[in-house]
């Protein structure tokens, strides 16, 4: 938790308090899921605040620890990589589209099979009025930002290989994103009534996605802002959080046996050390640090413990 970047700490920690409240408040006759939970729009109890609100809340002790250890995995390395005031923004901006996205498959669904021509419906056990069955459509969970995340990283380090359970071998992030969505997407159309959320799962990764191409599209500041500042977040992922790399940005001068070295060469040295840094950085993105020879994974722990 120490070592983690202040974003990704906080939402974990965030989570779990909304957790414990969640715990506490059954004692107490208090249904938080209800009261902070994403409502149907037409539902009685629907309100605003919700669509930012429930994305803290959980359905159980497994629903957030899945949630939470994506966050901790996945979330860290694209704060590291893109900053947390983007991070954070690009968090937020996935979990209201996952919300929004389900408002919509609701009210298809709505429409679908006519709910507006009747005050009550029969649940097979008893009849409520349609205000309570509207009710129930609530929607909890981080999992829209979550798969938001996923996408991110899938996008950023693509040949990244990762092991799997159960696969017995690594799969790169692109495939494992792909394979992702693609069972997110048959599980939504087949209709499965397993209580998840499909469509708001793909609804966090549609709003990534568009959000990333927003950003790549506007490169002044988007989603790699210059590719000074993406490096440097880089080599900090790399050095432990800590920035040992900023002698490549602020060249200073040098004396070496009292003797001032000439400015331009020190400068112009410092420089395509910095370019090369720079490329072994860029080819760690593409391809993951495992793709790097030896000499380049010398340099790169070197340029760490300047």
């Amino acid at each position: 938790m120490m070592n983690m970047p202040p974003v990704t700490k906080n939402l974990i920690i965030i989570n779990l308090l909304f957790f414990l409240a969640k715990l506490v408040a059954v004692r107490y006759g208090v249904d938080l899921d209800n009261l902070l939970g994403l409502h149907f729009f037409l539902a009685p109890d629907f309100n605003f605040y919700q669509f930012f609100t429930y994305m803290f809340m959980h359905g159980g002790v497994t629903h957030i620890l899945f949630n939470m250890f994506a966050v901790w995995m996945f979330g860290r390395v694209m704060e590291s990589y893109w900053g947390g005031r983007r991070f954070l923004l690009y968090y937020v901006v996935c979990g209201l589209g996952a919300g929004l996205v389900q408002e919509g498959v609701q009210y298809i669904q709505y429409l679908w099979q006519g709910l507006g021509a009747y005050d009550t419906v029969n649940i097979g056990y008893t009849v409520i009025s349609m205000g309570d069955y509207l009710n129930r459509w609530t929607t909890i969970g981080a999992s829209g930002a979550v798969y938001g995340i996923l996408l991110a990283f899938g996008m950023s380090f693509p040949n990244e290989r990762l092991f799997i359970f159960p696969l017995p071998v690594p799969i790169k992030a692109k495939f494992f994103v792909i394979g992702y969505a693609v069972i997110e997407l048959l599980s939504a159309l087949g209709n499965s009534g397993d209580g998840v959320a499909h469509f708001a799962h793909l609804g966090g990764m549609i709003f990534g996605l568009l959000l990333i191409l927003y950003w790549r599209r506007n490169s002044g500041g988007g989603y790699y802002g210059n590719r000074t500042s993406a490096a440097e977040r880089l080599k900090k992922w790399f050095a432990g959080g800590r920035d040992r790399f900023s002698s490549y940005r602020k060249p200073k001068m040098n004396v070496s046996m009292g003797e001032r070295k000439d400015d331009y060469e020190y400068n112009a040295r410092k420089k395509a050390e910095a370019e090369e840094i720079d490329h072994i950085l860029e080819k760690v993105r593409k391809s993951g640090y495992t793709s790097l020879t030896e000499e380049e994974k010398r340099k790169l722990f070197d340029a760490s413990q300047r």
